[in-house]
């Protein structure tokens, strides 16, 4: 009889671990056709630009699969952890060179009256907490993120080596703070990526700010060394045909504020950001340059399954490094969504967007400043202005 009521606390004991333990398999899939006018290419050192008709990928929402969990460890505190990788599902191919979990990777401690603190590969406090009323909400990175995703509102920047504490939420107040190690042997700041910012939320408005910095791990060759914290595995972040002159800049400095307000079927959100190439003793350019957007978005519930979305950006750059005329983007965006279900969704996006002014190229040469809409992979444009058209579908599991 003994035994048995042993055996039986036990079993108990082991069911009530288990019941405070959990982890979750999640992911999305995202496929899309995708048509593009003026997109750049390379042949044999000839430069030609032309249409692209084809496959899209990780539009609505990018492509993942992952694995989150959480367990209990008593007084309120829990011990967490994620790791997400992302895939192409139109070729099946990993979304970030030699990183397994590209999408994240961390794990931390929370407890809801201290806040959290997060260890491993992660987003920055600026982007999180900013998030909410990006124009990649309704708009989609895709096309949908200021020209280049110069300012980071999308989904693509992600820091490794990174130390991040946020908040419990005080009277819709949360501040967040990141420091990522450069871990350069003999010098502590370079490679090193910091990030503060601050979001508050009451009723139907919210509103958000905040400020990161990246520090190049090495100056000069033209791209990140794999030991900068904000190495993305396919090169530098915040590298495009917009700023592709100061890719080798000592540190890259952003500055954001967004908000917005939701009343009856629609919501209405605003950013403002300013973001500057810093730089050092080793770069091609010599004096900061400075990019400044500016972006509204409109959402509208037309009803319980459809969602549609407007959007128009301004981006201009300052006068600097021999540019006469400061390069300037006008952006505009419609989204329609149909939700099949609470897990299925298609979608039809449409974007242009029009250049003008001076930019520099990879090169360190004055050029005319060129297209290049949202943050889609498909390529900048070999001109002036882009158009760009989706109709996809979004699985949810």
């Amino acid at each position: 009889m003994k035994k048995t009521v042993i055996a039986t606390a036990l079993g108990l004991a082991a069911m009530g671990a288990q019941a405070q333990s959990s982890v979750t398999l999640y992911g999305i899939i995202d496929t899309s056709v995708a048509y593009l006018n003026n997109v750049k290419t390379t042949s044999g050192g000839v430069t030609s630009s032309g249409a692209f008709v084809g496959m899209g990928q990780g539009v609505w929402g990018g492509n993942r699969w992952g694995l989150k969990g959480r367990e209990d460890l008593g007084g309120g505190t829990a011990a967490i952890f994620q790791l997400e990788n992302g895939f192409n599902s139109a070729n099946g191919a990993t979304g970030k060179t030699g990183l397994m979990f590209d999408r994240g990777a961390w794990v931390g401690l929370t407890n809801a009256n201290y806040g959290t603190l997060q260890a491993g590969r992660q987003y920055t406090p600026y982007y999180l907490l900013l998030s909410p009323w990006s124009p990649t909400t309704w708009l989609t990175g895709y096309f949908g993120a200021h020209p280049g995703d110069i300012d980071n509102l999308d989904t693509d920047y992600r820091v490794n080596n990174a130390l991040t504490y946020t908040s419990p939420v005080f009277a819709g107040l949360t501040v967040s703070g990141m420091y990522a190690f450069g871990g350069q042997p003999g010098s502590f700041s370079q490679g090193q990526s910091w990030s503060v910012a601050a979001q508050y939320k009451m009723g139907g408005a919210g509103l958000g700010v905040g400020y990161e910095r990246f520090n190049n791990a090495t100056v000069g060759g033209g791209a990140w060394s794999p030991n900068s914290t904000a190495y993305s595995g396919t090169g530098e972040q915040g590298n495009n045909s917009l700023t592709a002159g100061y890719q080798t800049a000592a540190a890259q400095n952003r500055f954001a504020v967004t908000g917005g307000y939701t009343f009856n079927q629609f919501d209405v959100s605003a950013a403002y950001s300013n973001v500057q190439y810093v730089p050092g003793v080793n770069s091609s350019f010599a004096t900061k340059a400075i990019f400044n957007t500016a972006g509204l978005a409109l959402h509208y519930h037309a009803s319980t399954v459809w969602d549609l979305a407007a959007g128009y950006a301004y981006t201009r750059a300052t006068t600097a490094n021999g540019v006469t005329s400061a390069a300037s983007y006008n952006q505009f965006n419609l989204t329609q969504l149909y939700n099949l279900s609470k897990r299925s969704r298609i979608y039809v996006l449409e974007g242009y967007q029009r250049a003008n002014g001076q930019t520099l190229n990879s090169s360190g040469k004055v050029v005319n400043a060129t297209a290049n809409l949202g943050d889609q992979t498909v390529g900048s444009s070999g001109g002036r202005s882009q158009v760009g058209f989706t109709v996809g579908i979004n699985h949810q599991f």
